[in-house]
C-alpha cells in the first residue's frame, strides 16, 4: 500500500507523493541547547526516527534536517545564570542531547545545522521581508507583519482574536499591531549579537528554522514535524514568512505533528515535581525501553508517562528478546513483515507494527520446527529495525545491566546443575532462589540454563 500521512495542513490522511520521486527531504525543529532534553522533548525525535527508518526503506534517498537552536534568550538567561560562556554551555547540551537521543535509539540526522551558522541567511531573508513589504523595521527591532499576509493562519485555523491571547502577544511600541512576531532584535552590551543593517541584534526564533530549512532542503520540500505544541505560533509563523519571501505553495507540502506527554496524568512541570529529563530516566532505565514508551502510543495521540506503561513495555521487549534468543539469526536478507510494514504506511500506526511483532513471537512459539523458528526470529528483527528496536543481542539485553558479577552468576549456576544431579534439590532451589532475589531469573531450556536479570 501506498505510505499515508495525516497532514495537519488539510486535518486529512492523504497518500505521500514526494515532490521528487526519488530524494524524500524532511525537516524536523530540533532542541533550543539551554537544558537536558525532557521526556517530552524526546517523543517527536523518536516519532520522526521511524519516519526517517521508513522513509529510508522506500525511498531511493532521504534527506533529514534536523536543527540546533543555540542563539535564544533562555540559553543567554541559563548561561548568566551559570556565569559561564554561552558556547561552552550551548556544546555541553548539544553533546548531551546527541548521547541521549543516540542511547535511546535514533539515528542522527543527515544534516544537523547550529542557528548560529546561519545568520547570514536569516539577514538575508528578512530584507527579501522588508523589500516586499512584509516586515519593517522600528528602534532596532524588525517584525514580520502579520496583516500583510492573507494567508495567515492556515496551518493552525485561529482566529484573529485566539491568536492574540494563544501567543500571549508582547505588547510594544515597535510593534505597529500586537500580533506581528520579531524577526530580528537589538543585544545590548554582553549579550550575543550580530551586525546587520538594522544594528547589532540577533534573529528571533521563527526565522531560524526557515533559514535552515530552505538552505539545505530548498524553498519547497516535502514534510516538516514537531509537536502539537509548535504548530502556532512557531509554525504558523514558519509558513507565513517562508511563503512571503518565496511565493505561494512553496515552504513544507505535509505538516505532521506528536501529541503531547503527560506523566501520571498531569502536563510535566517542574512545579508539580514531575519534570522528567531523557538524561535522568537513561540513569535507571534501558533507552530502548524508554523508546518502546514513546512509541506506544500512536503518535497523534496523547501519551503518559506511568511506571505501569514502562513495566508493560520492559516485559515486552524481555518477551521479543526472549524469542530472539539462542536462533540462528545468519539469514542473509531477511524479509521484514509485511503487517509491521503495511502498520507504518497507514500514518506511522506504531501500536499496530508492535501488535504484529507480538504476532510473530506468538507464532514462533507455536512452531515445533527449528528452521521455521529461526525464520521467524530473523523476521522479527528485521521488522523491529523499522522501529529503531531488537537490534542488540539478546543476551546482552539480557545480562548487559551494570554491576553484575557474570562469573558468580555462571559458577551458581554451575553449582545448582551440580546439586541438581546428585539429586540435592532443596540445595538447587535454594541457589535459584538466592540469584531471584539479586534479580536474577533462570530459566532452563534444552539448550541448558539461560539466565536473565529481572
Amino acid at each position: 500500500m501506498p505510505l499515508i500521512l495525516h497532514n495537519t495542513l488539510t486535518r486529512q490522511k492523504e497518500p505521500f507523493v514526494p515532490l521528487t520521486p526519488d530524494h524524500v527531504r524532511l525537516y524536523v525543529c530540533g532542541p533550543t541547547v539551554y537544558d537536558f532534553a525532557h521526556i517530552g522533548n524526546g517523543r517527536p525525535y523518536v516519532v520522526f526516527d521511524v519516519l526517517n527508518r521508513l522513509l529510508r526503506h522506500l525511498y531511493p534517498k532521504v534527506t533529514y534536517a534536523r536543527n540546533i537552536t543555540d542563539i535564544d534568550d533562555r540559553i543567554i538567561i541559563a548561561a548568566q545564570k551559570n556565569n559561564e560562556d554561552i558556547s561552552l554551555l550551548t556544546q555541553r547540551t548539544t553533546e548531551h542531547f546527541q548521547d541521549d537521543m543516540k542511547a535511546i535509539g535514533n539515528i542522527p540526522p543527515t544534516i544537523e545545522p547550529h542557528a548560529t551558522a546561519h545568520v547570514s541567511e536569516m539577514i538575508e531573508i528578512i530584507q527579501t521581508l522588508i523589500e516586499k513589504e512584509h516586515a519593517y523595521e522600528k528602534d532596532g527591532h524588525v517584525l514580520f507583519s502579520v496583516k500583510s499576509f492573507p494567508d495567515y493562519g492556515q496551518l493552525s485555523r485561529c482566529q484573529h482574536d485566539e491568536m492574540i491571547a494563544g501567543a500571549r502577544v508582547e505588547v510594544a511600541p515597535y510593534k505597529r499591531d500586537p500580533e506581528d512576531f520579531i524577526l530580528w532584535k537589538p543585544s545590548e552590551a554582553g549579550i550575543p549579537g550580530w551586525e546587520s543593517p538594522w544594528g547589532y541584534g540577533r534573529p528571533g526564533w521563527h526565522i531560524e528554522c526557515s533559514a535552515m530549512s530552505s538552505k539545505y532542503l530548498g524553498e519547497t520540500f516535502d514534510v516538516h514535524g514537531g509537536g502539537q505544541d509548535l504548530i502556532f505560533p512557531h509554525h504558523e509563523n514558519e509558513i507565513a514568512q517562508s511563503q512571503a519571501c518565496y511565493g505561494p505553495k512553496t515552504f513544507a507540502q505535509v505538516w505532521l505533528h506528536n501529541g503531547m506527554l503527560t506523566v501520571n496524568g498531569e502536563k510535566m512541570s517542574k512545579s508539580l515535581g514531575n519534570f522528567i529529563t531523557v538524561h535522568q530516566l537513561l540513569e535507571k532505565l534501558p533507552g530502548e525501553v524508554i523508546r518502546l514508551v514513546l512509541l506506544s502510543s500512536h503518535y497523534r495521540q496523547p501519551l503518559d508517562w506511568n511506571e505501569q506503561i514502562v513495566v508493560q513495555c520492559r516485559q515486552s521487549l524481555d518477551r521479543f528478546y526472549n524469542a530472539l534468543r539462542g536462533r540462528d539469526l545468519s539469514q542473509e536478507k531477511p524479509t521484514p513483515c509485511e503487517s509491521v510494514k503495511a502498520a507504518l504506511e497507514d500514518d506511522l500506526n506504531t501500536p499496530l507494527a508492535l501488535s504484529a511483532l507480538h504476532d510473530l513471537v506468538s507464532r514462533l512459539h507455536k512452531s515445533s520446527s527449528e528452521e521455521e523458528k529461526n525464520q521467524l526470529a530473523a523476521t522479527l528483527k528485521a521488522s523491529g529495525e523499522w522501529l529503531g528496536l531488537l537490534q542488540q543481542d539478546p543476551e546482552f539485553w539480557f545480562k548487559g545491566k551494570t554491576g553484575i558479577d557474570e562469573n558468580k552468576i555462571l559458577e551458581l549456576i554451575e553449582a545448582r546443575k551440580e546439586a541438581r544431579k546428585q539429586k540435592k534439590f532443596l540445595e538447587a532451589d535454594h541457589i535459584r532462589d538466592e540469584l531471584l532475589k539479586s534479580g536474577i531469573h533462570l530459566e532452563d531450556t534444552p539448550q541448558g540454563t539461560l539466565w536473565r536479570q529481572q
